[in-house]
């Protein structure tokens, strides 16, 4: 919900996909802004969308939606509907607009996705993510939240995140930045061991003179 979080991060250069609620206002990726003409008092001064905002759901319902798979899970592959439109997401600064009262003007071009779960359950993002990219990698960029969402987790119940207890700022930088290498380092290990061997590995292909010892095991055991 907060716009001045998302227009931050992309300032910053970052590249983002956040979680929205259905009825996040959005306009179409064309709108324009035009000067009304005045039919009748003062003359106006600010320009305006020409089209009204609508509600991230409502743009999405005549999109174009097919099953996506981001990556394979412990069950199978992980796969939802998705559909992606360009808009402008109304979070620009608030304006009176006609008779519609203040209204936010248009702000920066985004993705807006929609994501409809086999459960029935309906989720909503948005995402700055280029304009030519393809709906799969969206969808991955999306569900790597549950990837963050579980360093946290595990950050806070196994490596005391959450038990900082000074005042300042760089306390705080400096806690967090010795759980993440403490976390890394644990990561980096326990991908080392899962991927240490297979559990059959199969057998080596003999050499040549391991194949003519064999043959003629008495010749070895002369050699021997």
């Amino acid at each position: 919900l907060s716009a001045p979080f998302r227009q931050a991060l992309t300032e910053r250069g970052l590249t983002w996909a956040v979680g929205i609620p259905f009825k996040q206002k959005v306009y179409a990726a064309d709108v324009a802004m035009i000067f009304p003409v005045a039919g009748h008092g003062r003359p106006r001064r600010r320009h305006i969308p020409d089209v009204k905002s609508m509600a991230a759901q409502a743009m999405l319902e005549k999109a174009q939606w097919r099953t996506v798979s981001w990556r394979r899970g412990t069950k199978g592959r992980l796969s939802a509907r998705f559909a992606a439109v360009r808009v402008r997401v109304a979070d620009g600064p608030p304006q009176r607009i006609r008779d519609m009262g203040a209204q936010h003007l248009p702000g920066e071009e985004v993705w807006v996705i929609g994501e409809h779960r086999s459960t029935g359950e309906r989720k909503y993002y948005l995402s700055n993510l280029p304009a030519d990219t393809p709906l799969k990698q969206i969808a991955g960029a999306i569900k790597a939240r549950w990837v963050c969402e579980q360093a946290h987790q595990q950050l806070k119940e196994e490596l005391g995140l959450d038990h900082f207890e000074g005042r300042s700022w760089t306390g705080l930088h400096r806690h967090a930045l010795m759980t993440m290498i403490a976390y890394a380092f644990l990561q980096s290990r326990r991908l080392k061991q899962a991927g240490g061997g297979k559990k059959n590995p199969r057998p080596a292909a003999p050499t040549e003179p391991t194949r003519r010892q064999a043959s003629h095991p008495h010749r070895a055991r002369a050699a021997a």
